[in-house]
């Protein structure tokens, strides 16, 4: 079965070496050498400055709520976000006592769209948390607008946009903290783990001191807060990783522009912000005609060894538990039951298989998709 996301493994040679380093200095975690190297590279790869390595990509979304005063309080906090995105995104406001208010994509991007934010700003408004999605950038200058007018801080889940630029920039430099995942079907990988990028160093210092148990110092304690540190163990895979990042991105590139070229005229496509200008290749989404569409091309895959995903599917809006009581969106929940996204990084021959079946099912698509 081709998988919609191999997880990339590295050379096994260069892994060892980081491990026999790990048995030579007796160091496993609390920002051991190797947490200290990768943050050091990542740093200088993605053109960051204030960034933090964490556990997972949800921890960085829950560390970055607490170092911007989003949760951890008693007011009943919200946050403005989307409701095409993975479950963790608002999973992560919730289990911080914050309520997701939902707000609508654009119909092309399929992010957060920045004229549905305004007329749900309320009294217990405490950020906006947009989503770049499948790594698409976010309008990021009228997010940041709306939200600078009310005097809300963004948050980005960035778990899809490592290694994305935005005109000229690093796009995990937006906002006042943009969240990464490190999680094992990602391009870049620990395995399990993640990152925040800081706008200002006191939110970093802050961020700093939550994820190892308010501990400032080995006798200081400044607050409550958690175990959200990254392992050597997660940081060794992630040097080999990074080592290695130029050979696990091209066949997911390669990919990529193969589907773009068969499917742009058969199929509804996301449309790439214009200001994006390198991608990061972590998921291929194409959107359906309708429902029944999208299951016949899922089945007719399924039937030839290829495992297509529903990212993602439901639309957050739609879970009772996350939305209780509050109309869902129309975009959005349209979208989340026509998406589809096919396998990258699996090579030639698996891109091949994909696209022959596609051939084979969706004959003269172009018009039936609509426009999304």
């Amino acid at each position: 079965m081709i998988p919609v996301a191999r997880p990339y493994l590295p050379r096994r040679e260069k892994l060892d070496a980081y491990l026999d380093g790990i048995y030579e200095c007796n160091v496993l975690t609390n920002n051991g050498p190797l947490v200290q190297e990768l943050t050091r590279r990542l740093r200088d790869y993605l053109d960051v400055e204030h960034l933090l390595l964490v556990g997972s990509g949800t921890l960085a979304l829950q560390v970055a709520y607490r170092a911007l005063g989003v949760s951890g309080r008693d007011d009943r906090p919200q946050a403005i976000t989307t409701p095409l995105s993975f479950v963790a995104t608002a999973s992560s406001l919730k289990w911080e006592g914050v309520e997701p208010v939902f707000a609508d994509i654009d119909t092309e991007t399929w992010c957060l769209d920045p004229d549905s934010i305004p007329p749900l700003v309320g009294g217990r408004t405490r950020a906006v948390v947009p989503v770049h999605l499948f790594g698409n950038a976010c309008d990021t200058e009228a997010i940041e607008a709306v939200a600078a007018a009310h005097g809300l801080p963004v948050i980005y889940d960035g778990a899809h946009a490592f290694g994305a630029r935005y005109r000229g920039a690093s796009l995990l430099a937006r906002g006042d903290a943009t969240t990464v995942s490190f999680h094992a079907t990602k391009a870049f990988h620990t395995v399990e783990g993640g990152a925040i990028v800081f706008r200002r160093e006191a939110d970093l210092a802050r961020a700093r001191t939550l994820i190892n148990f308010g501990q400032a110092g080995p006798d200081q304690i400044e607050g409550v807060g958690i175990n959200a540190k990254m392992s050597e163990l997660q940081a060794a895979m992630g040097l080999c990783v990074l080592d290695e990042i130029e050979a696990c991105l091209e066949p997911r590139r390669e990919a990529w522009h193969a589907y773009v070229e068969e499917l742009q005229t058969r199929a509804c496509l996301q449309r790439m912000n214009g200001g994006l200008e390198h991608h990061s290749y972590v998921y291929f989404p194409v959107a359906f005609a309708d429902e029944a569409q999208m299951q016949r091309v899922k089945d007719a895959l399924l039937a030839a060894g290829v495992g297509a995903r529903r990212y993602f599917f439901p639309a957050l809006d739609r879970i009772p538990e996350l939305n209780p009581e509050r109309p869902a969106s129309r975009t959005a929940g349209d979208l989340a039951a026509r998406l589809l996204c096919l396998p990258l990084g699996s090579g030639r021959d698996a891109t091949e298989r994909v696209l022959k079946t596609l051939r084979a099912v969706l004959p003269g698509l172009g018009k039936a998709a609509g426009d999304g």
